[in-house]
């Protein structure tokens, strides 16, 4: 699976449900784990945490709003129970996310909110512990983004295994700044391969 994630709380009150949520975010493969203001203890965490995440997925604090940093071209998304969220089972993940929640007792801050790229909602009747909350956008990820063999139409496994990997073309986005070659002197050169070589910018023009 392509991209990365990360998953954080916002003004987070009870540092056992973000233990247990990283602990969750460990286990899906998540990128690093972040907290924005409230309360934080890792020592509270580990109580919850028995995978002992914290040695494994790497965990930012921030003291505000202010201080929250992404890399570049990550995309913020809001995990909250609003008019125009868009709901989860109809939501497109972004290949590099990190998802934010709210506090157990509230909802993300307006200004959290006006730096999202998307809010996203879970269609409940009502809201859920964040821990849990978490674990089920985690799981549309993998379950959208990931490979796996399609579901049969009657009720059991998969008939069939998932498709074979294909692999793209090689693609040389500046032969000039590797070798000080011309394309295609680099191209003459190259060894042979068992695919053509192409030469340019990739899909999406970055």
């Amino acid at each position: 699976m392509r991209g990365y994630f990360a998953i954080g709380v916002e003004g987070l009150s009870k540092p056992m449900n973000a233990g247990t949520l990283f602990r969750s975010a460990h286990a899906f493969g998540a990128s690093f784990v972040f907290t924005v203001g409230g309360v934080w203890s890792s020592g509270e965490a580990r109580l919850s945490d028995t995978a002992d995440s914290a040695s494994e997925v790497p965990h930012y604090h921030f003291d505000n709003l202010g201080q929250l940093r992404l890399p570049d071209r990550c995309a913020l998304v809001g995990i909250e129970l609003m008019a125009d969220s868009v709901e989860l089972p109809s939501f497109r993940h972004p290949r590099s996310a990190a998802y934010v929640l709210g506090p157990e007792r509230g909802s993300l801050s307006p200004e959290l909110v006006a730096r999202c790229d998307h809010i996203i909602r879970i269609p409940t009747s009502f809201c859920v512990n964040v821990a849990v909350a978490g674990s089920i956008v985690m799981y549309d990820r993998l379950l959208s983004l990931g490979r796996f063999a399609e579901r049969p139409v009657a009720p059991g496994g998969p008939l069939a295994p998932p498709p074979a990997h294909v692999h793209g073309k090689q693609i040389i986005r500046n032969p000039e700044s590797i070798s000080g070659k011309s394309a295609s002197q680099a191209l003459e050169e190259a060894p042979p391969t068992d695919w053509p070589l192409k030469v340019g910018k990739p899909a999406g023009g970055r």
